[in-house]
């Protein structure tokens, strides 16, 4: 049986934080002396700070130890990189940590992803620790998960934690590569990890500040436009003194003095509803957005439309057939994933599922299906296990309904 990685690991080097270039250099000379993949965890100040840039990135590798690196002041990581950059890293819910990597120009060449492949084979816990006890029959302390991990310097239980966020992650990854070769998910697997690996970053959105919380009962272009404004008042603050943006002025703040639509300056600070921690120091920002919202004469529109169909609830109205395709294609494809012990939006996300419903090919069969599925970026196996069952619920919703005896008389 093999030895568990926290056997091999002493516990003085779980607490090493590597904040000096000599260190990482060190650091990176001992993982390049491991054998087997790497594992990687990004620590953030999620919440604390602006940006999600790294605030910590735990790293280890069989017999090449475990290392806390400190990136702000580490530096250039490219030592890092160079020592690593050739090996497989192991990550648990890569999704939310690749960005940060590669703003610290940290990219790996393939990854394995523990969260995801724990989904593919059908758990129904896929947290870090519920999936380390799972497998190892480890309990790890959640404790600090959502700590401000900016701080300096860091405590130590908040050191030991980050450190068993990655100490047992590569014989996470070993048990979990068993499984999906014995559930013949390999492939599946892989094409999944590289998907996430290849995903583009998200492009900026055309009007963030309609992700307002709330932002639903504000009624009136020109109340939007004072809205929009607030919005980006506070975030240009936010940017100044690298801080999250809810903790200086939060969301339902932001709607409350928009609805109140106050007369004055003064009315403003006395708007008990208008809270956070810049809402009173920042009063003068605050006022001249309000100013320049209700000055401007381009006010946004009530409501975007989306860039795909409407929500299924009006498709019956709507368009009945695409509402018969779709509740015989989401039934078939139900199926499947109960067949295959995955979560449904694994096998296919649910919008790729309702846009080809709403938009199907001219002529529908498997291959028609397939070829529309992947433009809209379905992965190989997720067409090669779901075309030909959705073409055949299409082909089914498009017959006229069966004439019974009852209808007949």
């Amino acid at each position: 049986m093999t030895e568990p990685a926290s056997a091999r690991t002493s516990t003085p080097s779980a607490h090493r934080v590597i904040d000096t270039p000599e260190g990482l250099a060190e650091a990176s000379a001992q993982l390049s002396q491991g054998h087997g993949p790497v594992a990687v965890d990004v620590e953030r100040a999620a919440g604390f700070l602006c940006s999600d840039r790294a605030s910590l990135m735990p790293v280890f590798r069989r017999d090449g130890g475990l290392h806390l690196v400190d990136p702000p002041a580490g530096g250039d990581l490219s030592a890092l990189q160079d020592e690593i950059g050739s090996e497989e890293w192991v990550l648990h819910a890569a999704s939310q940590d690749l960005p940060s990597l590669r703003e610290a120009q940290l990219v790996p060449p393939r990854i394995f992803d523990t969260e995801l492949a724990s989904r593919l084979l059908g758990r129904e816990r896929v947290g870090l620790g519920a999936v380390v006890e799972d497998v190892l029959g480890i309990t790890l302390a959640k404790a600090h998960s959502a700590a401000d991990w900016s701080t300096r310097p860091l405590p130590d239980a908040w050191l030991e934690y980050a450190a068993l966020d990655v100490l047992h992650l590569i014989d996470v990854r070993d048990a979990l590569v068993a499984e999906l070769a014995e559930q013949g998910k390999t492939r599946i697997a892989e094409e999944e990890f590289q998907a996430v690996l290849d995903r583009p970053a998200r492009p900026p959105r055309e009007d963030p500040w309609r992700r307002l919380s709330g932002l639903h009962t504000v009624r009136g272009r020109r109340s939007l436009a004072v809205a929009r404004e607030l919005w980006q008042a506070r975030e240009e603050y936010a940017q100044e003194v690298d801080t999250s943006p809810g903790r200086l002025l939060p969301d339902r703040a932001i709607v409350a003095a928009v609805i109140a639509d106050p007369a004055s300056k003064s009315a403003l600070a006395a708007l008990k509803e208008f809270t956070g921690r810049a809402s009173r120091s920042q009063l003068d920002r605050w006022w001249a957005a309000f100013e320049r919202g209700r000055a401007e004469t381009q006010l946004p529109v009530e409501r975007v439309p989306g860039d795909g169909p409407p929500p299924p609830r009006a498709w019956a109205d709507r368009n009945p057939e695409a509402d018969a395709r779709l509740k015989g294609a989401r039934a078939a494809v139900d199926e499947i994933a109960t067949a295959l012990s995955m979560p449904v939006e694994n096998l296919l996300t649910p919008d790729l599922l309702r846009r080809v419903a709403w938009t199907p090919p001219e002529v529908v069969d498997a291959e028609s299906i397939g070829s529309a599925l992947r433009a809209l970026g379905a992965r190989s196996w997720q067409v090669d296990e779901t075309a030909q069952a959705i073409a055949d619920a299409f082909v089914v919703a498009a017959q006229p309904p069966v004439e019974t005896p009852e209808d007949a008389s």
